[in-house]
């Protein structure tokens, strides 16, 4: 479905520590866009009924099965973008924005 990098874990787990959540699940959605693209949240929730549940990374990962065929295959990260600025992204080939990152053997 979804994978979570190591340090995406490691700061999710620093939020819901931060935010008294520690007991709630990730909540990851997903939507399209007006101009197709994906847009995303992230939040500490309650399991509601017809929840897809995982566990990835030690995180319980709650997933609205109207965002489920929108984040198959994605890959959740969270990076600097610029020093002292880290987000989380999302890595993922179902948005028609989607660029895969190079491979450093390919640009030899």
């Amino acid at each position: 479905m979804i994978t979570i990098s190591p340090r995406a874990a490691e700061q999710i787990r620093f939020s819901a520590k931060q935010s008294n959540a520690e007991n709630m699940s990730l909540r990851i959605a997903a939507k399209v866009a007006i101009d197709e693209s994906i847009e995303y949240g992230l939040g500490f929730d309650e399991e509601k009924e017809g929840d897809l549940k995982f566990t990835i990374e030690g995180i319980n990962i709650l997933i609205a099965p109207s965002s489920a065929e929108h984040l198959h295959g994605a890959h959740l990260d969270f990076v600097e973008l610029e020093p002292g600025n880290a987000n989380f992204i999302f890595q993922n080939p179902n948005d028609p924005n989607y660029k895969p990152p190079k491979e450093d053997d390919e640009q030899e």
